[in-house]
């Protein structure tokens, strides 16, 4: 394994792992202080969700065409511009003007955050030795899962740095210190990696908007769902939930949600250990139809007491907790099948195909939770979010249990 080469891209996605969760926060808090609503701070992130889609399918084309170290550099880039850029938000312009103007940031921000992904995601696949027996498809979901455990502790760890950034400088300040700290590793990443990764040595044309492979497919569109169903009640609902219903501080919201995202990445990095996997994609692609039906089955049950006001603090808080649990074996599992279903040749497409279906759902998501809390609160917001996952334990039943060069069609 090429640990030089997981370790740079991995120092590099932390760093904007980190100032994406800040930002995130900084933005929802600075906003929801200067007085905008439930909608209005919603749409402050649609355009960020909606650039994450364009940007991961065009991102991962781009990405097997020019390697993935090329994407690697622009997406650091442009999230350095795009801080530095927000930081210039007066709060005397009117509400339409800000809103518009910071909508554009966090669009290159998407672009930013989806380029760093899919690139460091993919890089998985070529830095864990190319073998498809059961031994090395369990290395290969570890070191998944330590990515991708170790890229959602530190976006909750964002949350909280975002947080104090917010009440120790000003937000233009914080905006300025955050992208110094992402200038650093794109230095060092232009510095010491030299070696071309995951360009592909396909000269034919690609299908961008569906895969060859219908597993590919399938986990998609259940991806969709999945994360959808996250961000219905996570994003906007919950903050301001604990705002108005609890009467939180900002420093409260920000730690709970950092300690939250924190847990959820240490348990997705456990993921391997707390499933047991000894059977590589075999084992996972069957782990994953339980593990859907236990999501969905928990957060009705939230939804049904938090409807009924039967103890809703409480209720909110510990089956918060459950759910990040549950939600994040379900997340690592999705992860492992994307790599564990994709031949080297096709996994940057394949995977920006997947995450392309990853930030839709977290843009219907993100619209959904801004509309569901203004029309019917945390309720209507867990309802829709129980919708979301039936949809993704359904789909899960057609997840196939069978090596990558099986699930080829073409």
């Amino acid at each position: 394994m090429n640990l030089r080469t997981y370790s740079l891209v991995t120092g590099a996605y932390w760093s904007l792992t980190i100032t994406d969760g800040a930002l995130r926060m900084i933005v929802l808090l600075y906003f929801h202080e200067l007085g905008y609503g439930p909608l209005e701070l919603s749409f402050l992130f649609l355009a960020y969700e909606l650039m994450g889609i364009v940007t991961n399918l065009f991102g991962g084309w781009a990405g097997a065409k020019s390697g993935l170290d090329q994407t690697l550099k622009a997406g650091l880039g442009i999230q350095i511009i795009a801080l530095l850029a927000i930081s210039f938000v007066d709060p005397n312009w009117s509400k339409a003007l800000s809103v518009i103007f910071v909508m554009t940031c966090q669009a290159l921000s998407g672009i930013a955050k989806d380029l760093t992904k899919v690139s460091s995601k993919s890089v998985v696949k070529f830095v864990v030795p190319d073998d498809v027996n059961d031994q090395q498809q369990s290395r290969l979901f570890k070191w998944v899962a330590i990515l991708t455990g170790s890229k959602n502790a530190l976006k909750g760890a964002g949350f909280f740095i975002g947080g104090a950034l917010l009440s120790w400088l000003s937000f233009q300040i914080a905006l300025i210190v955050m992208a110094s700290f992402v200038a650093l590793p794109l230095f060092l990443i232009i510095v010491l990696l030299k070696e071309k990764i995951g360009k592909s040595k396909k000269a034919e044309s690609r299908r961008i908007l569906s895969s060859t492979y219908p597993s590919v497919n399938r986990l998609s569109i259940a991806r969709f769902f999945l994360f959808g169903s996250r961000d219905i009640w996570f994003v906007v609902a919950l903050p301001v939930f604990l705002d108005e219903n609890l009467g939180w501080s900002y420093q409260g919201i920000s730690g709970f949600l950092a300690a939250w995202v924190i847990g959820y990445g240490i348990i997705q990095s456990v993921a391997p250990s707390i499933m047991r996997l000894s059977k590589g994609s075999n084992a996972a692609g069957n782990l994953a139809k339980s593990w859907a039906a236990a999501l969905f089955v928990i957060t009705g049950v939230i939804t049904i007491l938090v409807a009924n006001n039967v103890a809703r603090s409480t209720t909110v808080i510990a089956g918060l907790l459950v759910f990040g649990f549950l939600f994040a074996l379900n997340s690592s599992l999705h992860s492992f099948l994307i790599l564990a279903y994709t031949a080297d040749d096709d996994v940057v497409v394949n995977v920006g195909l997947y995450y392309a279906a990853n930030a839709a759902g977290r843009f219907v998501g993100t619209l959904l939770s801004g509309l569901a809390y203004l029309w019917g609160g945390l309720t209507l917001a867990l309802l829709l979010s129980t919708g979301f996952l039936m949809i993704n334990w359904v789909l899960s039943l057609s997840f196939p249990s069978t090596a990558t060069s099986q699930l080829k069609t073409h």
